[in-house]
């Protein structure tokens, strides 16, 4: 029986015109073969003198993986991982800023800034859901404006209660340095 890689690499010399008569296969093939047989033998050997077992996870699950089929886990995985911003697909982005858009709010001082920022993320949603590049499908919903801006107020002035509740009345001041004479 024969080896399928050199089978494969038979396959491949007919195909760029050499003939196995004329002097066998071509050199950039058959170095290829050659070191990929190299590879897997050198593999055989290694699992034959155990240096793969007792590996750190071995016998476990793989870790991550969810419940449901998700095609772009590898993609959420590099994010996550290498603490990437503003790459990947529109729709993954807009989940992850919907996701702290209200800590983003609450830093803000003025309802027209939210009122800005709050346009801008909905102009992005709505352009994501136009885009015909492909990639994952965008369920993220536009923020409804007014209802945000009263959620903000509202947050605010719990702030504002909760900080004043904390603050002791500052202590009298005494002059110094004045005297009175009566």
């Amino acid at each position: 029986m024969t080896d399928p890689r050199e089978a494969a690499a038979r396959y491949r010399a007919q195909q760029h015109g050499a003939d196995e008569e004329e002097g066998g296969t071509p050199p950039g093939i058959a170095a290829a073969v050659d070191r990929a047989a190299f590879i897997e033998t050198a593999i055989q050997v290694a699992i034959r003198r155990g240096d793969f077992d007792d590996l750190p996870g071995a016998g476990k699950p793989l870790e991550g993986l969810g419940t449901h089929h998700d095609p772009d886990w590898w993609i959420r995985r590099k994010i996550e991982t290498e603490n990437l911003t503003g790459l990947g697909p529109p729709a993954i982005l807009l989940r992850s800023e919907d996701k702290g858009l209200d800590a983003e709010l609450d830093l803000l001082g003025r309802e027209a800034d939210v009122r800005t920022v709050l346009e801008d993320f909905n102009r992005r949603v709505y352009e994501a859901r136009r885009q015909l590049q492909g990639g994952p499908p965008v369920v993220t919903s536009p923020r409804d404006i007014d209802a945000e801006v009263a959620a903000w107020s509202a947050r605010r002035s719990a702030r504002v209660a909760a900080a004043s509740a904390e603050e002791p009345a500052p202590p009298a001041r005494r002059r110094f340095g004045i005297r009175r004479r009566d």
